[in-house]
């Protein structure tokens, strides 16, 4: 059974175009960088009203992304990113993200990126308080 933090999970789909492949025919690796951007702006839009975050001078930012490449993408393919809050530290929070061939299991790429509530002011990461964790699913 996944955890409560798993449970809110967002789909985004992405449809490989000929523009996303490299002179290998596959998908490049800083492709997936955006892929899984994408996912990241959908799951966070659910979640968050970004333009009241920052009025109150928070913002968000990435502080680390890992990437593990699974199997190589191709044109046509059609991806599935699976992007989930995996849980939080003192001032960071970890965001879990699996890229798969949409019907199946096939695990394409897979990362764990940590994110950061930043002061607008000082550009410093702010505490994560219990206020920002529910704002993000915790």
């Amino acid at each position: 059974m996944p955890s409560k933090l798993e449970r809110r999970s967002q789909i985004t789909e992405i449809k490989v175009r000929g523009y996303h492949i490299d002179m290998f025919g596959h998908v490049n690796n800083a492709r997936y960088m955006e892929f899984l951007e994408e996912g990241r702006w959908q799951w966070v839009e659910t979640l968050v009203d970004l333009r009241a975050l920052l009025k109150k001078g928070k913002g968000f930012s990435i502080a680390n992304i890992n990437i593990n490449y699974r199997k190589p993408a191709f044109l046509a393919d059609e991806l599935i990113i699976e992007t989930s809050l995996k849980g939080f530290k003192n001032r960071s929070g970890i965001i879990q993200q699996i890229v798969r061939l949409k019907g199946t299991e096939t695990v394409v790429a897979d990362a764990s990126v940590t994110f950061v509530i930043i002061s607008t002011e000082t550009g410093w990461a702010l505490p994560m308080t219990e206020d920002l964790r529910k704002l993000f699913g915790g």
